[in-house]
C-alpha cells in the first residue's frame, strides 16, 4: 500500500473529550473514529489489525475443532425468558427494540441461548457430540460507564465458541485445553509473559459460579487482581479472600496486588441451561440427557485496545508483529530521480517477498514522515535517500529500539523476511 493512496489522517492531538489511553492514541495514528461515547468506527488500518488478531485466534480454534459460523444479532425474547435473562434487573446491559408487529426483540449481548436453540436440530445422539462451534461477531451491550475506549465500548467485536459436551469429564478436558489455547493465542499477539488464568465471578452468565478470566497486567487496568506469579495464576479482587486463595492452593502471604485488563474468559454451565432450552441427546442405552455447555469470549477490539496501551510509549503505537496492519513503513527523503527510483524498486521487491509494506510516497518532510511511522507502530522503518544509497543501500531501524543501521538493498528484503518469522 502506497501512503499516497491510503484513506488515513494523522492528528497531532487527539479530541478533548476522549478520556482513555487507547483511544486517543488509535485516534491520533488513523486507526479508528470515534462516533460516540463507547462506539467506535474501525478505519482501514485498524481493520487489518482487527483481522491480524482474528486470523491468531481462528488458526487456534480451528486446530481444536472449532467451526466458524455467524449467528443474527437479533434475538428471540422468549428464549431468554426461558433461562430468565431477559429481565433488565438479571442483565442489565441488554438494548433492546420492536419489530413493527410490536414483538421485542434483544440485540446481541451473547449468544449461549440462540446458538444453544438451534443446536436442538443438529444435536439428537451421542453421535454428534461434542461439537464446538464459534463466530466473531458484533456485540451491543448498554455499559453505564464508557470512558475506556475500546477496551469496554457500548458497541465491539467478539469470538465467542460454545462447546457442547456429552458428559461433565468430556467438557472438563476441552475446558481446560481451551485455558492453554488461549495463554497460546495472548502469547502470539505479545501478551504471554503478562497474561495470566484468574479466577472470577460469574456475573450474568453463570450466576453464583465461578469462571475464568485471562488478565493482562497493566497500569490502566480496570480490574484489581491478586496475582501470584510464580503460580502464574491470579484472583480477582471481587471474590477474593484469604480462604478461598489457600483452598484454591494459593499463599496469601506471596500474592501481589496489581492493575489488570480482562481480555478473555471461560465458563462452565453445566447441564442447566440444556434443561432449560430442551437440548437433550440419547445416550448409547436410549437414555435422554441434557448437554453439557461451555462458554469461551475473547474481545477482539477489547484485545487491541489492550495491546495498545500495553506497548505504547512516548512516539505513539508499537505494534507487535503479528498483529500489526504493515511490517515496514518504507519512506523515501528526497527529490532525487535515484531516490525515487531505489525507494519504488525495493517496495517492490518488498512486495514481491510477501512483506506487508507501507509505502510513504508522499511529498512531505522527513520529520513528518518519521513522527508518523512512530505514532502508527510499524515494527520497521526503513528509508531511503540520497546519504543511505551513498552509504550502500538503506536505513534500517525497529520500531521500539533506538540504533539504525544500513543495509544492502539486495540483502533486505532477505533480512526482514527472516526476521518477520522470528
Amino acid at each position: 500500500m502506497k501512503r499516497s493512496e491510503l484513506f488515513i489522517k494523522t492528528r497531532r492531538e487527539a479530541p478533548a473529550d476522549e478520556e482513555s489511553k487507547n483511544a486517543q492514541l488509535l485516534i491520533r495514528a488513523g486507526f479508528i473514529h470515534k462516533d460516540a461515547a463507547g462506539v467506535y468506527a474501525l478505519l482501514p488500518l485498524g481493520l487489518k489489525v482487527v483481522e491480524n488478531i482474528k486470523k491468531v485466534i481462528r488458526d487456534e480454534v480451528n486446530n481444536a475443532g472449532g467451526n466458524e459460523l455467524l449467528m443474527t444479532s437479533l434475538q428471540r425474547k422468549e428464549l431468554w425468558q426461558h433461562t430468565d435473562r431477559w429481565d433488565d434487573k438479571k442483565v442489565d446491559i441488554w438494548f433492546k427494540s420492536r419489530l413493527q408487529s410490536g414483538q421485542e426483540v434483544g440485540l446481541a449481548w451473547s449468544h449461549e441461548e440462540p446458538i444453544t436453540d438451534m443446536m436442538r436440530e443438529f444435536i439428537a445422539s451421542y453421535r454428534d457430540l461434542p461439537a464446538y462451534v464459534y463466530q466473531f461477531q458484533t456485540k451491543l451491550r448498554n455499559e453505564l460507564r464508557a470512558k475506556s475506549g475500546i477496551m469496554r465500548a457500548r458497541e465491539f467485536i467478539m469470538k465467542d465458541l460454545y462447546s457442547y459436551s456429552r458428559t461433565e469429564e468430556e467438557h472438563q478436558k476441552f475446558y481446560e485445553a481451551m485455558k492453554e489455547i488461549y495463554l497460546r493465542i495472548f502469547d502470539q499477539v505479545g501478551l504471554g509473559d503478562s497474561t495470566f488464568e484468574t479466577m472470577a465471578a460469574g456475573g450474568p452468565f453463570t450466576g453464583s459460579s465461578f469462571s475464568h478470566e485471562f488478565q493482562t497486567v497493566t497500569e490502566n487496568g480496570e480490574d484489581t487482581i491478586y496475582l501470584d506469579r510464580d503460580r502464574k495464576k491470579a484472583i480477582n479482587e471481587e471474590i477474593y479472600t484469604e480462604e478461598l486463595a489457600k483452598n484454591s492452593g494459593f499463599d496469601p502471604g506471596r500474592m501481589e496486588k496489581v492493575q489488570a485488563s480482562e481480555v478473555g474468559n471461560i465458563f462452565s454451565f453445566g447441564n442447566h441451561k440444556s434443561e432449560q432450552l430442551g437440548l437433550f441427546f440419547s445416550e448409547e442405552d436410549g437414555s435422554q440427557k441434557p448437554v453439557v455447555l461451555g462458554s469461551y469470549g475473547i474481545g477482539v477490539t477489547r484485545l487491541m485496545g489492550v495491546i495498545t496501551e500495553h506497548f505504547a510509549d512516548e512516539k505513539g503505537l508499537a505494534w507487535p508483529q503479528s498483529v500489526a496492519p504493515f511490517k515496514v513503513y518504507l519512506a523515501s527523503v528526497g527529490e532525487e530521480e535515484q531516490v525515487r527510483r531505489a525507494a519504488g524498486n525495493l517496495y517492490d521487491q518488498l512486495t514481491d517477498k510477501g512483506v506487508a509494506v507501507l509505502y510513504d510516497d508522499r511529498d512531505a518532510r522527513p520529520g513528518e514522515k518519521f513522527a508518523d511511522a512512530d505514532l502508527m507502530g510499524i515494527p520497521y522503518r526503513v528509508v531511503v535517500s540520497a546519504k543511505s544509497l551513498e552509504a550502500g543501500g538503506s536505513e534500517l531501524k525497529k520500531r521500539t529500539a533506538t540504533d539504525i543501521i544500513i543495509v544492502d538493498d539486495n540483502q533486505l528484503a532477505e533480512s526482514l523476511t527472516s526476521s518477520l518469522h522470528e
